[in-house]
């Protein structure tokens, strides 16, 4: 089967061991050009990923943000992005996470379109802003979630960052009595990425690829590594796991490829896109 497009994972499976964009990585995107859709599906935020787009030159193609909660693109010169989708946890939902972490040596950080809010710059803030290259508003977030509540805006993604024994209570907590409205997972042992439960990165795909590109999931090879991935592997027409993948996303997919040091998603898209 020919392929269409690409949608692929960005830490863990896109980044090296710098977290940063190969040279190697970067000509493979580049050489495919600019209509080959090459969409960037993240846990991410938007600006801690536009720069990454920037180096593989496509920022002209929309970006799937918050495991799926929040698909946007920019027209050409404009930084306002056209949202194409948005779903966010709900205020009241967020105030539970935000209550429970109370007392406990979690820190919550909240995300809503390209806002980061942070309670403050600790070891967890400044350690995600190495990583993302973004800065969090350093705020309380009392009045973040009163104003929520009145306008009934909420998180596309609230991170809870901290010791293992504490993320792990915490997951049990929201595993035991809000499947039914959030997916909480753990990007690693100290960290709990928590998003709505009615999206992941393939539904958002799916969405966007009908609406931009008319074109459906079996016209996709994806790329991922983690917990977050499962779904957009299983629904892509290919989907490839990093070496480095988790034992769960290396069993629903098609390929596995290098380590994502070793430049594994360069080394697929040279395999089939000649």
């Amino acid at each position: 089967m020919k392929f269409r497009a690409i949608c692929t994972d960005i830490d863990g499976t896109l980044l090296n061991s710098e977290r940063q964009l190969s040279q190697r990585t970067i000509h493979t995107f580049k050489s495919l050009g600019k209509d080959v859709p090459v969409i960037l599906a993240s846990s991410r935020m938007p600006s801690a990923v536009r720069h990454l787009q920037q180096e593989l030159g496509i920022l002209h193609h929309p970006l799937i943000c918050f495991n799926g909660g929040y698909v946007i693109h920019f027209e050409d010169g404009n930084t306002t992005p056209l949202q194409l989708d948005s779903v966010q946890i709900r205020p009241d939902v967020c105030q539970i996470i935000h209550d429970y972490a109370q007392g406990s040596n979690i820190h919550i950080s909240l995300y809503e379109q390209d806002n980061w809010y942070a309670p403050a710059m600790d070891y967890w803030a400044e350690r995600e802003q190495r990583i993302t290259k973004v800065s969090p508003q350093v705020t309380e977030l009392a009045p973040i979630l009163d104003k929520w509540h009145q306008t009934q805006t909420g998180a596309h993604k609230v991170m809870c960052m901290g010791p293992a024994d504490e993320i792990d209570a915490l997951q049990q907590e929201l595993d035991s009595h809000y499947t039914d409205r959030v997916h909480a997972y753990r990007s690693k042992d100290t960290y709990l990425e928590i998003a709505p439960r009615a999206i992941s990165k393939a539904t958002a795909l799916e969405l966007l690829l009908k609406e931009r590109f008319a074109m459906g999931m079996h016209e996709v090879m994806a790329f991922g590594d983690n917990y977050n991935d499962i779904h957009l592997l299983q629904e892509a027409g290919m989907g490839i796991a990093v070496a480095n993948a988790r034992e769960e996303v290396k069993a629903v997919a098609n390929e596995i490829t290098l380590k994502s040091t070793a430049d594994g998603v360069a080394v697929a898209i040279e395999k089939y896109w000649k």
